[in-house]
């Protein structure tokens, strides 16, 4: 068994009894009024969790319940935190000596939300990720694997939440090569574009699956200069997968639709768009949004969503677009469990996607507004800058 799918136990059985049991459940997707019963118990014993060590979230929860409660499931109340409220403060449910794990959402310079994580909350979250990959049969331990990770390359000091999760991404199949987009220089992340192309080539040589996860900007940007270098197409070895995340932050302007990005990646390397999956996530809220076959983002057991206004924060029915939330009662270093996510979205059934999956699923439009708030993508794409 992959040690990420080991189990794990939380800080207190007795007061998180309920959220260990939801933390557990095996199904990634299972659905049904156990499994909102569950959820329910194990917010309400989150809420209670943070309330007793937090002074700023026992406050939040003396403010009116919110009329929005139903719409994360029946009976669950959802005090809403913005996400960026974590970028201007560091507020802790757990003493600081049990801080496991220090992560950042930002680059090199901006706002950064600075989250904190005992060993309880980043391994429940570890666990969830492995249980979709093994959803999907993407746990091969007998099967290496070339990885092509646009990410940033590890660095001494470099706390980043998603080169945290791309590296983590790599214990799920054996690598026989690495190769990283962003190369550390000493001083900071360059991207090596000629270095990626190089690796493709390369990797359309060997013998072994090619995985690539990260950025889709840099996949984009490196399949247009293999065709403004006038190369060939490649074929990429059977079982090949495409895993990214980060949004297209920062070059906007220069993102094109998701069906044209995965049929370039398909015409260019030959992977099939089953085999290409986006994926939702933050260092706020670390539970995994990852697509399925038909490329909806589904909502896994362990979480809720929903969609508010974002003039008044009231929750929206199916199809409208607005501020998306996400809950969960599996954090327990920082009030996290409930936060509104500064991206724009749209909530849909689950009957509406054509895939066996019964959960909700949701659509990420981009960032809303304009604000000074940046992400690892956009410190990424400034990396991009000259580009042609």
């Amino acid at each position: 068994m992959n040690p990420h799918l080991s189990p794990v136990q939380v800080p207190d059985p007795e007061a998180l009894g309920h959220v260990q049991r939801l933390c557990d459940l095996a199904q990634p997707y299972a659905a049904g009024p156990t499994a909102d019963e569950l959820f329910a118990a194990a917010m309400a014993e989150s809420h209670a969790w943070h309330a007793g060590r937090s002074p700023f979230y026992a406050a939040l929860l003396q403010d009116p319940p919110e009329e929005a409660a139903p719409t994360v499931g029946d009976g669950v109340r959802a005090p809403l935190v913005p996400a960026a409220f974590f970028k201007r403060h560091e507020i802790l449910s757990i003493p600081r000596e049990q801080v496991f794990l220090h992560l950042t959402s930002s680059g090199t310079t901006g706002q950064k939300s600075q989250m904190f994580f005992d060993e309880w909350t980043i391994r429940s979250a570890q666990r969830m990720v492995a249980r979709i990959f093994d959803h999907y049969g993407w746990i091969t331990p007998d099967r290496p694997v070339n990885y092509l990770l646009y990410s940033y390359e590890p660095a001494p000091s470099l706390k980043l939440g998603t080169s945290f999760t791309d590296n983590y991404l790599c214990d799920f199949a054996p690598a026989r090569h690495t190769t990283h987009a962003l190369r550390h220089t000493g001083t900071g992340h360059e991207f090596d574009v000629h270095g990626c192309v190089a690796a493709l080539r390369r990797y359309a040589q060997d013998d072994v699956p090619v995985r690539i996860l990260g950025f889709p900007a840099f996949l984009h940007f490196t399949l247009e200069r293999m065709r403004a270098m006038g190369l060939p197409p490649l074929q990429l070895p059977e079982g090949s997968l495409v895993v990214l995340g980060g949004g297209w932050k920062g070059h906007a302007d220069r993102q094109i639709a998701k069906d044209a990005f995965y049929a370039e990646i398909t015409e260019r390397l030959g992977i099939p768009g089953d085999r290409v999956r986006d994926t939702f996530g933050s260092v706020e809220h670390c539970v995994p949004y990852v697509e399925c076959a038909h490329h909806r983002l589904h909502v896994p057991v362990w979480s809720r969503a929903a969609v508010r206004d974002t003039a008044t924060l009231r929750p929206l029915p199916y199809g409208d677009r607005g501020f998306l939330h996400l809950v969960s009662p599996y954090i327990t270093s920082v009030p996290a469990q409930s936060v509104v996510m500064g991206d724009l979205a749209s909530l849909y059934p689950g009957a509406d996607c054509p895939c066996p999956l019964s959960t909700d699923w949701f659509t990420v439009h981009g960032r809303a507004g304009v604000s000074r708030n940046r992400s690892c993508a956009v410190a990424a794409a400034e990396l991009m800058k000259g580009m042609s």
